[in-house]
């Protein structure tokens, strides 16, 4: 005797549907990095992170998320960079 699987249209999640998703602080908040200093003579592990968070060139710009990923990123390489916060 076989058990049938019963099909759901709910692709959401509960919490999703009832609109009760809370908002974190930093939602909306953006952040301006710049490269300040060359990355020339730097470790490999540096300029990988620079790479990732989109800058190329000194005086080049990225702008965003404010996220703990992205501070995370930021506190490996303090010296290289100046880091604004635009509010929206």
């Amino acid at each position: 005797m076989a058990v049938k699987e019963k099909k759901t249209e709910d692709t959401q999640p509960k919490a999703a549907k009832a609109g009760t998703m809370k908002k974190t602080k930093t939602e909306g908040k953006r952040l301006r990095i710049e490269l300040v200093r060359s990355v020339i003579g730097r470790t490999r592990y540096q300029r990988e992170v620079i790479k990732g968070l989109g800058l190329r060139k000194i005086n080049s710009f990225a702008v965003r998320k404010d996220s703990p990923e992205t501070w995370g990123m930021i506190k490996k390489i303090p010296h290289l960079l100046k880091v604004e916060s635009l509010e929206k």
